[in-house]
C-alpha cells in the first residue's frame, strides 16, 4: 500500500523568529482529504563533548514550553544555509566556551515528525580544549560537567527526558562500547 499522502493546499499562518506555522489539506491515500498542522524549523544540532577522563560537559537552561531547568547536551538552531557541522563547533564555543578537535557524526533524529520537519543533527566532539563561552544575548545557561557513566544512569533513570540527550547518549555508548 502507497502511503504517501498529497498536499492540496498550504496556508501560512504564523511566521516567526524560528518556526513558522503551515494548515495544509492533504489528500490520503484512501481518497479521503484530512487537515495537517506542519512546524516548519530550519533544523538544529547537538554535541555531546567527551573528554579524555570521560566527562561529559551538558548545560542547564530554563526551558519555557515546560517551565522548567532542564539538564541537556549543548545544542542549537541551523542559521540559514549553514552545514550542521559548522553550527556544532559554532554551539559547542557559544555554550560551553570547548573547542573540538575531533567531531564524530552520530546521525540525525526527525524530532517530532507527527507535526514538526525539524531535523536534529548530533555529533560526539573529542580532544577538546577550552576558551570563553559566549551565549547569545537571550540565551542564560549554566554548564555542567559530569562522569558519562553517571549521564548514562540518569538517562536510564529518566532523570534525562530531553531527546536529543538521550539519544547521543546511547549512541555515544554504543559507538565507544563504553
Amino acid at each position: 500500500m502507497d502511503l504517501t499522502e498529497r498536499t492540496l493546499e498550504s496556508h501560512s499562518i504564523f511566521e516567526g523568529k524560528i518556526v513558522t506555522l503551515l494548515v495544509d489539506q492533504a489528500e490520503l491515500p484512501d481518497g479521503k482529504q484530512a487537515s495537517r498542522e506542519v512546524v516548519l524549523h530550519p533544523g538544529g544540532v547537538a554535541v555531546l563533548p567527551l573528554d579524555g577522563e570521560g566527562n561529559v560537559t551538558l548545560v542547564q537552561q530554563y526551558r519555557y514550553p515546560f517551565h522548567q531547568v532542564i539538564l541537556e547536551l549543548p545544542a542549537g538552531k541551523l542559521d540559514a544555509g549553514e552545514p550542521h557541522e559548522t553550527a556544532a563547533r559554532r554551539e559547542l564555543s557559544e555554550e560551553t566556551g570547548l573547542e573540538a578537535e575531533e567531531l564524530t557524526y552520530l546521525g540525525c533524529l526527525l524530532a517530532s515528525p507527527g507535526f514538526c520537519n525539524e531535523r536534529l543533527h548530533l555529533y560526539l566532539a573529542r580532544g577538546l580544549s577550552r576558551a570563553d563561552s559566549h551565549p547569545d544575548d537571550d540565551e542564560f545557561l549554566n554548564v555542567v560537567t559530569m562522569p558519562f557513566d553517571q549521564l548514562l544512569e540518569q538517562v536510564m533513570d529518566g532523570t534525562i527526558e530531553d531527546a536529543k540527550t538521550v539519544a547521543g547518549v546511547l549512541k555515544t555508548k554504543v559507538l565507544l562500547k563504553l
